[in-house]
């Protein structure tokens, strides 16, 4: 099989910067063209990084492409990731993979009744940080884990995103939108959900946007807004998470795992990179020594200061899976089921009812040192 797999990337938005400037990074993918439902954004995009600007048709038959990176709104994602399997290429979807189970489970089917490979981010839990923790559960430093708590909490998006609409609608959210990396991650660390209860809200029925620039732009809210979840995993651990557009300020850490013999702290899931802490029975809480980890490098800079960005980690996985014929790590299984967990838990907020999962999936295989640099360029 070819060793580079020709890629398309439908959706010129804000996220696709990310995708054009990170994928020259990774082996095994190459971006040879845009397509976008307004011609100026794929023709912009496409002139500053040197590929081809198409129609989405013109896309959709490009016989030089794969895999198409479907950028979409998540309410589209589904009829477009479909749209990409009947054309007979393989999908890398941002995340959510789709905003109903149903879509989901029907793109998978499609996928195997067409030999296709569907995967999707988010892949932050391939980055360093999250890598070593993995590693540090797996060797059991910590026991094994019996709870844990998750927060990802704030004024929402209105106030940076230059076109935040589409989060208020359906599939947006912050359970739809920021839920997938904390999933993601816990899924990496503990395997499958097995039930789950929820209790959501929403602060208001309208946000007025700040951003620029449709700065003073009211927007209606569609989705709950303030979401306090229980998910209880096929392992036995009980796991707290928090997902909110309705705070202002708060002192919770992002995920912290409680085991047998220790705890450990893990940052923020919708990164790759920060410090991974952790105890043991002494309670003597202590950074983990970095093992210096392709993924967990800082390679941009931030307001914040510098940061790892390895986003398309994930594709670039999933175009060498298919060359060498292995394991996708983010694949449609465990991101359908990562849609099964957070829209059981729309559903349980709704209904106040506990709400089993009908999906599962494994844990995906760990992604060490080498693993990592053996997807690099």
């Amino acid at each position: 099989m070819t060793k580079e797999l020709g890629v398309g990337i439908l959706g010129c938005g804000n996220i696709s910067t990310t995708y054009f400037s990170l994928s020259p990074l990774f082996k095994g993918i190459k971006v040879l063209a845009c397509a976008d439902l307004n011609p100026e954004a794929a023709k912009a995009k496409a002139a500053e990084y040197g590929v081809k600007a198409q129609t989405v048709d013109e896309l959709l038959a490009n016989d030089e492409l794969d895999v198409i990176v479907n950028l979409t709104i998540p309410d589209a994602h589904f009829a477009v990731s479909k749209a990409i399997v009947l054309a007979g290429k393989h999908v890398y979807s941002e995340k959510p993979l789709t905003v109903t189970l149903d879509q989901g489970k029907e793109l998978q089917a499609l996928g195997r009744e067409k030999n296709l490979a569907i995967g999707c981010a988010p892949d932050t839990f391939l980055g360093g940080a999250h890598q070593l923790a993995r590693a540090y559960i797996d060797e059991g430093r910590i026991g094994r884990i019996t709870s844990g708590t998750c927060h990802v909490m704030s004024p929402g998006m209105e106030m940076w995103h230059p076109n935040p609409g589409f989060f208020f609608l359906n599939g947006g959210g912050p359970i739809l939108d920021l839920g997938p990396y904390y999933i993601a991650n816990l899924i990496n660390f503990l395997g499958p959900v097995k039930r789950v209860a929820a209790l959501t809200s929403m602060a208001n029925p309208t946000r007025t946007i700040t951003s620029e620039p449709l700065k003073g732009q009211v927007i209606p809210v569609e989705t709950p807004t303030n979401i306090h979840a229980l998910l209880e995993f096929a392992e036995g651990a009980t796991i707290t998470l928090s997902a909110s557009w309705d705070v202002w300020s708060h002192r919770h850490a992002n995920m912290e795992l409680y085991g047998t013999e220790g705890s450990i702290y893990v940052p923020d899931p919708n990164f790759f990179g920060g410090v991974v802490e952790a105890s043991g029975r002494d309670k003597d809480i202590q950074p983990l020594k970095d093992w210096d980890h392709p993924f967990g490098k800082a390679n941009q800079e931030h307001p914040n200061g510098p940061r790892a960005n390895y986003r398309t980690a994930g594709l670039a996985d999933m175009a060498m899976a298919l060359i060498e014929g292995r394991d996708i790590r983010c694949s449609i299984d465990r991101a359908l089921h990562g849609v099964d967990v957070m829209t059981s838990i729309l559903k349980s907020g709704a209904e106040g009812n506990f709400v089993k999962t009908t999906t599962t999936c494994f844990k995906p295989a760990a992604l060490g040192i080498d693993e990592a640099l053996a997807l690099l360029a």
